[in-house]
């Protein structure tokens, strides 16, 4: 990068810039010319190196009169990818019957091919689904269970698939039994032992999380489940946060089922995700809706859910190469570093706890949660976004309660700083009294 071009970048406002990314058309050359600019480098120095970060930050179209720091559920797609996702949907719309189906539809394979070298598994055990929640459904709901069996989870995995669970119970006479772990936990070793201990004879089924949408804690998943097969027991892992999100394969997992979705840290359109299944498990693992017996053993059975858009998954496809140009350990790197920043300043006030291990990078990434004491969360929340148009997320659990903060690859030094800053008004001064 010149010097000129880093004068620049190093002078210009936020907002010019926002206002430039919507007419750029160059924004993924930058950001490869960026990429390539920055060889050799670590994933710690690049994670501090702003030039790089903000040829990123101009690849998005965004409101930036709003600091968004709540990318758990869903996150905006880069522009290319929007423009991809758009441009699929005007390619459908000039026959469905025709251009969705036999055009685009059978591409479906390609994108199944790239998924499953970046996931790390065989692309004959990847179906594409429509979020994590449908993929892991398809795995709690097809399993078969006999009245008295038992699933182990934990209190603190998604609410849908605890209810998912929880109806298993109610129509099938299963028995769900869920534990509980402190925030964060004392080590991973930890987590392995009281799963362990858990575990009866009539334990079926293990599902757990990667990492967990309300602290971030990331789980020791192939300790964990090469401990749970050598009993006997099904694991079924909930990636929702994990995929694209820092470096895995699902193969070195060991696990038996995985769900994610692909608009959260992919940063694919909304309503994509995807369900591993490991190959010799497809054939006994019944789908959400019914295939022919002869499908029984095609991990595609699992994506009939009827007439569907082609144009969700086709844009997988860039959302991959946007994911590639970044790479996935330099986008955890300025992850924690975005983490650390609000996080090691706030900690300087006594208030103030970490519900998020900040000092074991195997425990923790983006998404993290912060206490401060004496002081209701979802009032914070409110306070936050009525007088900064900051948004986090509270959550509220019934063993502690903190606030959610997941920034992403967009988000500014400016805008954690901003938060930040937010944050300690709080801390110091406290809350206006309620009207």
């Amino acid at each position: 990068m010149t010097t000129s071009r880093r004068r620049f970048l190093s002078t210009a406002s936020s907002a010019g810039l926002a206002v430039a990314a919507a007419f750029r058309d160059d924004a993924v050359p930058r950001l490869m010319a960026a990429s390539a600019a920055t060889a050799g480098r670590s994933p710690d120095e690049v994670a501090r190196d702003e030039d790089f970060w903000r040829e990123i930050q101009l690849a998005f179209t965004l409101d930036r009169s709003i600091i968004n720091l709540n990318n758990g559920g869903v996150c905006p797609s880069p522009r290319v990818v929007h423009e991809a996702f758009k441009r699929y949907l005007d390619i459908s719309n000039q026959s469905p019957v025709y251009h969705m189906w036999q055009v685009l539809e059978p591409n479906i394979e390609s994108v199944r091919r790239k998924l499953a070298v970046h996931a790390g598994c065989d692309h004959e055990e990847l179906a594409i689904t429509r979020n994590a929640s449908e993929a892991l459904m398809i795995a709690q709901l097809g399993i078969d269970l006999a009245p008295g069996d038992e699933v182990l989870t934990t209190n603190q995995d998604y609410p849908r698939m605890l209810d998912t669970w929880d109806q298993r119970e109610r129509r099938d006479k299963v028995k769900i039994v869920r534990i509980s772990f402190p925030v964060p936990p004392p080590s991973m070793a930890d987590l392995v032992d009281r799963i362990e201990r858990a575990i009866t004879p009539r334990t079926k089924v293990l599902h757990f999380c990667h990492i967990t949408n309300l602290t971030g804690q990331i789980f020791p998943v192939r300790d964990i489940c090469r401990m749970a097969r050598a009993r006997g027991v099904r694991t079924i892992v909930d990636g929702a946060h994990a995929f694209a999100h820092f470096p895995f394969a699902i193969r070195d997992l060991e696990c038996d089922y995985y769900g994610t979705s692909l608009h959260k840290w992919l940063l694919a359109p909304v309503g994509t995700g995807f369900l591993y299944v490991r190959r010799e498990l497809i054939r006994d693992l019944w789908g959400l809706t019914p295939t022919s017996a002869s499908r029984a053993g095609d991990i595609r059975k699992f994506e009939e859910v009827g007439t569907h858009p082609a144009a969700n998954h086709q844009a997988i496809a860039e959302a991959i190469a946007f994911h590639e140009t970044i790479g996935v350990e330099r986008k955890v790197a300025r992850l924690r570093y975005l983490r650390d920043r609000f996080a090691r300043r706030l900690l300087r006030h006594d208030k103030v706890r970490m519900l998020t291990n900040l000092d074991d990078p195997a425990q923790a990434g983006g998404l993290s949660n912060v206490s401060v004491i004496g002081i209701d969360p979802g009032r914070i929340v409110s306070h936050l976004w009525t007088t900064r148009r900051i948004l986090v997320t509270p959550i509220i659990h019934d063993e502690f309660q903190g606030i959610r903060v997941t920034p992403n690859v967009y988000t500014m030094l400016s805008e954690i700083d901003a938060f930040a800053e937010a944050m300690e008004d709080v801390v110091t001064r406290g809350l206006p009294a309620p009207a």
